[in-house]
């Protein structure tokens, strides 16, 4: 099963990914790109994106990179730093890149940056292999 494949599998019953407005750019095997626009709502109370925006987009783009080798996996570890705050109106680049892929596990580095490159945050995910195929 390719990339492409595995992608149209999940994202066709991925309803959270389809809400937060993720519009998928690149995806290969261990990698994923992707964009959104931050909405009103995305906003803390001090009208910065909310943290968990930022994570959930993050996670979203660690599962189809990891998920695209065709293996079901699931995330065993992850963790996030809040480097730089965005706006509503910014547009974020969420990219997903696979380290190490061992028979078990996954090690993977999620970066978002906003228009003008800055990090806006660091995701660190580490995937584990069920061994079953995504059907």
């Amino acid at each position: 099963m390719t990339p492409q494949e595995v992608y149209d599998i999940m994202i066709e019953r991925d309803r959270f990914s389809k809400w937060l407005g993720l519009e998928f750019d690149e995806i290969r095997e261990g990698y994923c790109r992707l964009h959104y626009t931050v909405r009103e709502e995305m906003l803390n109370g001090f009208e910065r994106i909310h943290g968990g925006v930022l994570f959930s987009a993050s996670d979203s783009a660690f599962a189809f990179a990891c998920n695209s080798h065709g293996i079901i996996t699931v995330a065993l570890d992850v963790s996030i730093t809040f480097t730089n705050p965005a706006k509503a109106g910014d547009v974020l680049y969420v990219e997903a890149e696979e380290l190490h892929l061992g028979n078990k596990t996954g090690l993977y580095d999620i970066r978002t940056t906003n228009e003008e490159g800055k990090l806006v945050c660091l995701f660190k995910g580490t995937a584990y292999r069920t061994g079953k195929e995504v059907q």
